[in-house]
Formats: C-alpha cells, structure tokens, sequence
C-alpha cells in the first residue's frame, strides 16, 4: 500500500497519457477505490480465520498481496497498451484492498490474543510497528533510489523494483507466518465460528463500536501520515532528497513509539490515551493542515511532523486491542475486521483523494475541518462509550472463566 503512495507521482507518467491535468487525482482515486474490497476481504478472511485459524489465514492473505505487487511490478505502460494499463492497476489494487481487508483483522486478533495479561497493549502495538515499518522501506527504497537514480529512471522503472521489493517481502513474511502458533483456542475439539448474522444480532453494540473507534482515527491515519508526507514533498520538490529524508525520518520515530504507546495503556488503561489523541487531535489537525505547506525550514517540517505522529500515536499503538476486547474468540475476526474496514474505506481510504480534489479548488478549510469533525466524532465516543481498565471478552477467555465474565465484558462496553 505504501509503496503505492510513496511512489505516487512517479507512476503517473507510466499509467495516464502525458499532458493529463488530473493524474495526481486520478492517481489517488485508484489509491481509494481499492478500499471498496477492504469490507469484502474483511467478511471472507474474517470468517476464514474465525473458523480455520488465524495462521492460515495470515498466511492466505500476504500471498494474494505478493502476487498482486508482483503484477503491477511487470505491468506494461499506457504507451505500450494504452488504458489497458490502468485497468491491471485498478485490478492489482482491488485485490490487495481484498487481502489487506483480511489483514487487519486477523493479525489484530492474533496479536491480542497471543500477548501476554498485562502487556497486550505492548504486543498488539507491533501491528502499526508492522504497518508503519512498511512506510519506512517504502521510503527507504525511495531515498536510496534518488541517491543513485534520476528522477526520469525512477519514473521509467524505479518504481518497478520498488513493487518488487515489495512482492519479496510479503514472501518472506509468508515464510515466516507458517511457522507461527496457532492463538485461536478450539472448544471441546472443535472451532466455533461465528457468521454475519450472529454478528449483527448478538454483537451490534460492540460492531458500531469498533466502526466509530475506527471513524476518526483513520481519517487521521491517512490524513497525517499520507497527505502530511506528500505535502512535504511537494514543499522540497526542488531540494533534492530533503524532503524523503524529513518524511523517513518522521516516519521512523512514529515507529519506534508505537510500543511506548501500548505499554504505556498497559499502566493507565486505553481509553486516556484514545481521549488525548481525540483531543489534541481536534485542536491541531487544521493548524497541521493549513501551517505544513508553510513551512521552509526542514527541521521545522520535520518537527511538525514529528508531533503530529505523537498524537496519533494514541490512537495507533492500541487500537487493535481496543477493537479486539470488544469480541468474543469466535466472532473476533470477523468483528474487528469489518467494523474497521468499513469505517476505513468509507473515510481512511478518502482521506487523500479527498485532499487532492480540496487542494485543485482552493478549499484546503474544508477538508481540515472534515477532519476535525471525524476526530471530534470518534472523541465523543472514547468519552461516553468506553470504560477504562474494565472486564473484556479476552480476559475471560485467558483467564478461562465462564459466561458471567462474558457477560460483564459485553456489558463493558457501555458508558462507564
């Protein structure tokens, strides 16, 4: 995905006839239409690893994305095969919306479940270390590519080694992941899994939960982290490789402290840090939105940035947790997977495209207030939706108590 984004400006000359006014907007409609089958992968893989394990399905989603990079790596240019070429892309692209929106969910529940009592903030905030991680190789490779490459070979097939990298790193992750444990625990011999139905009539709470935990903060995700980076770039477009250094370098520290984030709602619990990225979130996003493409000074931009991922680290490190407690083992996938995805294609996926067509008419206000508000909406939630520290569907299934705790956990989800 960041590969993608990273690598924007750079696919536009090999995928929309040259001269084209709107390529940049374009570029980010395939960005977003490919969130369409994150709801879809999040049903299918959700309820594959709801009933066969998380294992496999980790393992079944990271192919598809492989083969999907790997095809876009080798796919011709419109010179070559005219509008063809968008075509395969859009395609590659919805099949890795596909595995993507199988993702989250699954390796959320994985790593909530096979964390330790006590620290499952800590280990299930290696999922945006994950995640994040692939931002910064994404950049990496960028950097080292201008370093030996013209801004022409980039365009021309730089960009090319780039997705292949990317396809050799979901294969290595593929390795890796069939030799995991298995963390879905079986009941009396046998998997229970949970279907659509059970999870909109048993579980409806805990599904718009998660849908409105998930509203702001991935408006913010993308918003910071992928408008916040593009701007930078266009600010230093003719400083040479300032502008990927600042952006590797933010995007670094926003890595690294994503554990400091779960650990740190290990100790005081989830919902303050979820409450204090709402607020700051609310207060900054559109003096971040309106003062970045201001700014000149590039430890000033890196400064910038470098803030607004503390707050959003709040959000980050430990929303797959906070996703995760809401759902029993059975369902948990599936849950946590659509209610995500759907707040994620719907508003996370957007965010860009969004930005893109706010910026070609002059209304950068409004997109930073669209922001605000999804912020605030999701605030408001975290206030008046979520308890802290209370009793969760996982700590009833670690502690292997009965439906007394289940009940207090489905109970806890209500305004404390």
């Amino acid at each position: 995905m960041y590969v993608y984004t990273v690598f924007a400006s750079y696919l536009q000359s090999s995928f929309f006839a040259e001269g084209e006014p709107n390529a940049g907007i374009y570029t980010m409609a395939i960005f977003a239409v490919t969130f369409v089958m994150r709801p879809i992968g999040s049903w299918f893989f959700g309820r594959f690893a709801d009933k066969h394990g998380r294992r496999p399905a980790l393992v079944f989603s990271i192919s598809v994305m492989a083969a999907a990079s790997l095809l876009i790596a080798i796919t011709p240019t419109v010179e070559t095969i005219g509008s063809a070429a968008v075509v395969i892309l859009v395609l590659c692209r919805l099949l890795q919306g596909f595995a993507t929106g199988g993702e989250y969910g699954t390796s959320a529940t994985y790593m909530s479940e096979a964390a330790t009592p006590g620290l499952r903030g800590f280990f299930s905030s290696f999922q945006y270390v994950t995640l994040v991680g692939g931002h910064v190789l994404a950049q990496l490779t960028l950097l080292i590519q201008q370093a030996v490459l013209t801004d022409e070979q980039i365009a021309a097939f730089g960009w090319r080694i780039a997705f292949g990298i990317g396809a050799v790193g979901a294969l290595v992750v593929f390795w890796l992941r069939r030799s995991m444990d298995e963390s879905l625990q079986e009941t009396d011999g046998e998997r229970r899994a949970g279907s659509m139905v059970e999870l909109f009539t048993a579980y409806p709470k805990q599904l718009l939960l998660c849908f409105l935990i998930t509203l702001g903060g991935t408006v913010a995700f993308y918003t910071y982290s992928v408008n916040g980076p593009l701007i930078v770039k266009s600010t230093y477009a003719d400083e040479g490789m300032t502008a990927t250094w600042i952006n590797f370098a933010a995007l670094v520290l926003l890595m690294v402290i994503q554990p400091l984030g779960g650990l740190l709602s290990d100790k005081i619990g989830r919902k303050p840090l979820l409450v204090g990225f709402g607020v700051l979130g609310v207060l900054w996003t559109y003096t971040f939105l309106t003062l970045l493409p201001q700014i000149t000074t590039p430890m000033a931009s890196f400064l910038m940035l470098a803030g607004t991922y503390v707050i959003l680290t709040g959000y980050t490190s430990i929303n797959a947790i906070v996703k995760a407690e809401l759902f029993p083992s059975h369902v948990r996938a599936l849950g946590v997977g659509l209610g995500y995805a759907l707040a994620n294609s719907m508003f996370g996926g957007t965010s860009p495209l969004i930005y893109e067509a706010a910026k070609s008419r002059d209304v950068l206000d409004a997109f930073a207030i669209y922001v605000t508000i999804a912020i605030g909406i999701s605030l408001l939630v975290y206030v008046f939706a979520l308890r802290n520290k209370a009793p969760t569907f996982l700590d009833a299934e670690q502690a292997g108590r009965g439906p007394s705790t289940n009940r207090a956990a489905r109970e806890s989800v209500s305004a404390g």
